[in-house]
């Protein structure tokens, strides 16, 4: 398949990025919104941009871990699933198609001071004109675009030079004209003005060395977007009252005529008509090809995703979203226009924030951004709540028009999309069930019942030699982002008390993309099985080596766990396992769902392993961990210390018990072992303390305890303070069960 040319540079793509924003917000809203706030719609613009920012840095994020066009609706639909895949790719269309609306009500308001024509009529007629013209693909057109953005930035900056001085303070007072409630009105209706700030990830397969130029032209376009709003309205409402301005759906005309007199403002509308009319066309052009691509993952009929066999370009989607368009021009007022395309976007900047949310806490394997977005998950947890608050003040009829398009998106998916798309997102696959029940409960039920036969398949079509042992006391699942896969196999082998060790190269992908193009061995593969097998052969070991591509990684290791009858999974680990309410960690899915004991890794780069030390509550006196432990030991020659950290309230009688109960597991070792008791309130950092003067930290499944663990689920702490290498034990299985 051929990929698309990477020839899109910084500053093209910059201009992309402001193309995206400048148009109707700017020319068109301002003096709607003034109406709500008065002369603080300049603050309700920084807020709005400062509500954006969120999804900016969380759509990076993922532009950069899945370059491909298409976008929001790629993103969500591989993160959330196909039916809210369905959902967001209807909201995309309509918050394009209600914005692109809206610039052609706006185009018609100017184009009013340079000829007496009726409004609708006019809008509609040019939209006629942009539909032949996408219909019949003239790419000519879209590379005005850069022109009519160096217009239009011009344009505004000569408003700016004259109007800035002119600005006169009492029409700046008061500042609040509604009260904080009428600036929050204002900044959820200019929200829509930001929303092209994210449209360079739809065109991340074009951008040269996307993972460090499509993040900086995101925050650049939005950066110096944000301060031409900003500083364009606090010139509009300085030179014009805010009581002119209240229906005024062509400020800028409004404000240049004031600066220049008559010549002025035929020239600023002459600027509006061709910044909207350019915006229009790219809006149409990019709001049909979502039912397009949307059709052709067969999330609606086939009918759609139909081109024209001369033009090449998707002629029903095209005339469908023209349509659509003019209903909407002639049915409902700029202010609602405006107001439904910022309820859509903020919808959709919420399912962004939320993707980011789910692959980061999910650890999906895939999922690696070379760029990742600073203070998570702080910035998308505002932008969620941020997105909320917004929704609300817009006003019940957004809400309504949000919950019909949410109703539709999942019938639609229901009835069709469900019947022809096989194919799953990462929440389905590690949601927990509070997050799954509305949308996944049965659909999880009969996955219940049939998981492993279906995973069992999966494993034997994409097995490079078909030939998992069936009697592995252990198995090894690699993820390839492991410091060291022979550290892995090590730990295996000192549990595995001499037994044959499986180890298993599992590459998780998108559901969306097809395994049969990735069966084949890879330099990675063969790499790991040269240094897999020369290891076994110095160590004398009994490993068996294979490779699997899957779909569901955790599936796929439970099949596996399965069809070879193991008694521990060896897994290197981040240090993150717990289970969340709305997302879980693959490996605390497997903990809850696979019958086997757990050794989970933390490799800090130690090789050698010559003191242990073994972390454990005073009130954990478990000997099959303790047996664990000495095997681990013995196999590596080390000497153990069992380190036990007491309340220091604690009483006499409860110390003597705690201690007795400790000499009486150390007497379970073979390997040399002393007992260390230690008073003190921080269990984390006397344990990491000690850390220092060892090899290795042993330590059991840890209690639940933050809100973000139980929001999310987190990492353990003690993995994430110790300096040396981390083993932590789950004994699920005694030996001989």
């Amino acid at each position: 398949m051929k990929k698309l040319e990477r020839s899109l540079s910084l500053p093209y793509v910059v201009a992309i990025g402001i193309g995206g924003m400048l148009g109707s917000g700017i020319f068109v809203l301002p003096g709607l919104a003034a109406a709500k706030t008065g002369p603080s719609v300049w603050i309700a613009y920084l807020l709005a941009a400062l509500c954006v920012l969120p999804a900016a840095l969380s759509k990076a994020e993922l532009a950069t871990s899945m370059p491909t066009s298409g976008g929001t609706y790629v993103f969500v639909e591989r993160t959330l699933g196909p039916i809210f895949g369905t959902i967001s790719g209807i909201g995309l269309w309509l918050s394009l198609l209600l914005k692109s609306s809206f610039a052609l009500v706006g185009f018609g308001a100017y184009l009013l001071v340079l000829a007496d024509v009726p409004l609708k009529a006019t809008a509609i007629s040019f939209l006629g004109l942009i539909m032949l013209l996408n219909i019949f693909g003239v790419k000519k057109v879209g590379k005005v675009q850069l022109v009519v953005v160096i217009l239009s930035v011009l344009g505004l900056l000569l408003v700016l030079l004259f109007g800035v001085p002119s600005v006169e303070p009492e029409n700046l007072s008061p500042l609040f004209t509604d009260g904080k409630g009428g600036l929050f009105t204002a900044t959820a209706f200019v929200f829509v003005s930001y929303a092209g700030v994210t449209k360079v990830a739809a065109i991340a397969e074009e951008i040269k060395n996307p993972n460090r130029n499509l993040p900086l032209a995101m925050f650049i376009a939005l950066g110096f977007v944000s301060v031409i709003y900003v500083s364009v309205t606090f010139t509009l409402v300085g030179n014009v009252p805010v009581g002119e301005l209240s229906k005024d759906i062509r400020p800028i005309f409004t404000l240049a005529e004031r600066l220049g007199g008559r010549i002025a403002g035929i020239a600023a509308a002459v600027l509006g008509v061709i910044t909207l009319i350019s915006m229009a066309n790219s809006g149409v052009l990019a709001a049909s090809r979502f039912p397009f691509a949307m059709s052709r993952d067969r999330l609606l009929p086939g009918v759609l995703r139909k081109v024209h066999p001369r033009f090449l370009t998707p002629v029903v989607t095209i005339v469908l979203t023209c349509l659509v368009m003019a209903l909407v021009i002639l049915t409902l007022d700029v202010e609602k226009i405006a107001k439904l395309a910022s309820a859509f976007m903020v919808m959709m900047f919420i399912a962004v924030n939320a993707s980011v949310i789910v692959l980061r806490e999910t650890g999906v394997q895939w999922y690696d951004p070379p760029y990742r977005s600073p203070f998570y998950p702080f910035v998308q947890l505002f932008g969620i709540v941020s997105g909320i608050v917004l929704l609300v003040y817009l006003g019940l009829m957004p809400l309504l028009a949000l919950l019909a398009i949410t109703v539709i998106g999942a019938l639609i998916y229901i009835f069709y999309g469900n019947k022809q798309s096989s194919r799953s997102g990462v929440l389905k696959l590690y949601g927990h069930r509070p997050a799954l029940f509305m949308l996944y409960k049965k659909k999880e039920a009969r996955a219940r019942t049939s998981a492993v036969n279906l995973v069992d398949a999966k494993i034997k079509a994409a097995n490079l030699d078909g030939a998992l042992t069936d009697n592995a006391q252990v198995v090894v699942p690699l993820f390839g982002k492991e410091r060291s896969a022979e550290m892995l196999v090590e730990m295996g082998a000192a549990l595995s008390k001499n037994s044959k060790i499986q180890v298993v190269n599992i590459t998780e992908v998108p559901d969306q993309l097809m395994l049969d193009a990735l069966l084949e061995d890879d330099k990675v593969t063969t790499s790991l099985n040269r240094r897999i097998t020369a290891m076994a052969e110095d160590r004398s070991l009994d490993v068996d080596f294979d490779a699997a591509v899957t779909h569901e990684l955790v599936k796929t290791i439970h099949a596996i766990s399965d069809q070879t009858h193991c008694r521990w999974l060896v897994m290197g680990w981040d240090g993150r396992a717990g289970e969340g309410i709305f997302v879980r960690n693959p490996v605390g899915w497997l903990v809850t769902h696979v019958n086997s004991n757990f050794a989970l890794f933390k490799d800090r780069g130690v090789r050698y392993v010559r003191r242990i030390l073994v972390a454990r509550h005073p009130n954990k006196n478990d000997v099959e961990f303790i047996r664990y432990v000495d095997r681990i030991a013995r196999y590596h020659g080390a000497e153990v210390t069992l380190m036990r950290v007491i309340d220091e309230d604690i009483s006499e009688k409860d110390f003597k018990e705690i201690k007795k109960n400790s000499e009486i597991l150390i007497s379970h070792f073979e390997a040399p072992c002393e007992l260390v008791l230690i008073k003190g309130k921080s269990p984390v950092k006397l344990i990491s303390e000690a850390s220092a003067g060892f090899d290795l930290l042993v330590t059991g499944r840890p209690r639940e305890g933050s809100w973000r663990r139980i929001l999310f689920g987190s990492k353990d702490k003690f993995v994430e303070s110790a300096v040396c290498s981390v083993l932590r034990l789950t004994v699920q299985r005694k030996e001989g069960v």
